[in-house]
């Protein structure tokens, strides 16, 4: 017996669940199939704040995101069938499902494919040893299973996943060693870098891994550097001990049950993926594709694909009248526009972008090592100097991204309405030190520093994300934004709110002359 539905989508990620939500809303009656045991795809393994603005989840961690799209599903009629592998899309848009043991058939008037992606793997000497594992599988083990994946890790990678599941390695307790990548910048974005620089970790741009040591397990990797042609420089191998290497070298679309469906196909920079339409229509009527599987992007961006693609599967069926769906469209395309803006815009990808929209020269050093020099820094316009509490925002890219213009109380800063501007702090408001920025901030980007408290010291207030919080009048060092250590610090304050969302403010009391230059606590 065949069961038919309105609409079957495949994959509960963000595209997939976002699509069937929309077009519940509209009247339909959806289905998504999904091979895991939880829906949510990626969402449930980011534990980092969302970039972007209000409408696109900004300041949310990716599990709460999650469950909000679940909760939106439930109370919108959406059914959801988990441990369910759909294998094969037909003629007539019929899907067929493994179930247990079970093969079922079903139909749809329309099909939505929002399958996501894989992680891709590179091959060294020893790529196959045991301890050798993708950063996604890393973030899985960590964030959905409680899994240490290491003690010792080196991350070939500096894409935002080599970058994000990096800092995670650090929040779950792990070492990392080195993050080393073959291009000769880093591929991510700079808040992501600077925060991993700060804690010492040090870039290794222009190199990748030459073998990976260790009979049963890893036990060593040796990289070295690249000449222009990408072929190994004699001479410049460096070893270090780990237990484990994450690779984070891109990710390619699972898009085979498009494919088999016969859809239109082309080769991309980004993968083998389906011809579509602005909403994901494809080249056979009635058979769509959101999110990454469609081209890789951020999780913000296939949330609003996924809505794109259920308002225009309901038009598609007669359930939304044409000028309601080009009204739906246009303000969801807006939404959409907004994150593919700024120097990681697609038109950018892989291109040296060297000045700001301000017109301020691209800090080279953020680029090849992780972190704005120090006698660059005060070039931006978020990096200030005044008396009393003051926000600093070494925020230093064009990236999309405005909850700091939100949180403010008191409306010391301003992004202004393009989103992609890089932040200002009003002169003429006074900051009252409630660290809601800094708390905002899904970079970690924003410090509150207090220039002169007597006696020859000086505080920085920073985010903080690691467990177990130190405790005040603990004494430690403080690092500057390479790593490095500048000074010694006490901890003077340790500041926990609901508002501030698991990140903690630890004021650190440091010498007047280094609260330009101290970014991180460490303790003794």
């Amino acid at each position: 017996m065949i069961k038919r539905y309105d609409l079957i989508v495949v994959g509960a990620g963000p595209a997939g669940l976002s699509a069937a939500i929309e077009a519940a809303k509209n009247g339909l009656k959806p289905i998504v199939f999904d091979e895991n045991a939880k829906p949510g795809g990626q969402l449930f393994k980011q534990i980092h704040k969302f970039f972007g603005s209000k409408e696109h989840k900004a300041k949310i961690r990716g599990f709460n995101i999650g469950d909000e799209l679940l909760r939106e599903a439930s109370e919108n009629g959406v059914e959801v069938v988990l441990n369910a592998t759909v294998i094969g899309l037909y003629d007539g848009k019929e899907v067929t499902v493994k179930i247990g043991e079970e093969i079922l058939h079903y139909k749809g008037d329309s099909v939505l494919i929002a399958t996501g992606a894989s992680e891709n793997m590179v091959t060294f000497k020893g790529w196959t040893t045991p301890g050798v594992i993708g950063a996604g599988a890393a973030q899985t083990m960590m964030n959905l299973h409680h899994i240490k994946p290491g003690n010792k890790v080196l991350m070939l990678g500096s894409g935002n996943v080599g970058l994000v599941v990096s800092y995670q390695l650090m929040q779950a307790g792990c070492e990392v060693v080195a993050l080393v990548d073959a291009a000769p910048r880093i591929g991510g974005y700079g808040v992501h870098a600077a925060k991993i620089a700060r804690c010492g970790v040090p870039f290794y741009l222009s190199h990748t891994i030459v073998e990976v040591t260790g009979a049963e397990a890893v036990n060593g990797v040796t990289i070295a550097k690249l000449d222009e042609n990408f072929k190994f420089i004699e001479g410049t191998e460096k070893t270090f001990e780990v237990d484990t290497v994450c690779v984070a070298v891109g990710l390619s679309p699972m898009s085979q049950l498009l494919k088999q469906a016969g859809c239109e196909m082309k080769d991309t920079p980004g993968g083998f993926v389906p011809v579509c339409d602005d909403s994901g229509a494809t080249s056979i009527p009635g058979i769509y594709a959101a999110g990454d599987v469609a081209g890789i992007e951020e999780a913000s961006s296939a949330m609003i694909e996924g809505r794109m693609s259920g308002a225009r599967i309901a038009n598609y069926l007669g359930y939304l009248d044409e000028d309601a769906l080009q009204a739906r469209l246009a303000e969801l395309e807006q939404a959409l526009s907004s994150l593919r803006k700024g120097m990681f815009a697609p038109e950018n990808r892989g291109k040296l972008v060297t000045k700001t929209e301000e017109g301020i020269d691209t800090s080279m050093s953020l680029l090849e090592k992780g972190y704005v020099a120090d006698d660059e820094i005060e070039k931006y316009p978020g990096v200030t100097k005044g008396s009393g509490v003051h926000p600093v925002i070494e925020c230093t890219q064009n990236i999309p991204c405005n909850p700091c213009q939100d949180a403010c109380p008191k409306g010391c800063i301003s992004i202004g309405s393009n989103i992609t501007s890089l932040p200002v702090v009003k002169g003429d408001v006074a900051c009252i030190g409630c660290g809601m920025c800094v708390a905002s901030c899904s970079g970690q980007a924003i410090f509150l520093v207090e220039d002169d408290i007597g006696d020859g010291y000086g505080t920085v207030t920073l985010p903080y994300e690691f467990l177990p919080l130190p405790e005040v009048g603990q004494k430690g060092i403080a690092l500057g934004r390479d790593g490095k250590e500048v000074c010694k610090a006490e901890v003077i304050n340790v500041r926990s709110s609901t508002a501030f969302d698991h990140t903690h403010l630890l004021t650190m009391k440091v010498s007047t002359d280094m609260v330009m230059k101290a970014r991180f606590f460490k303790a003794e």
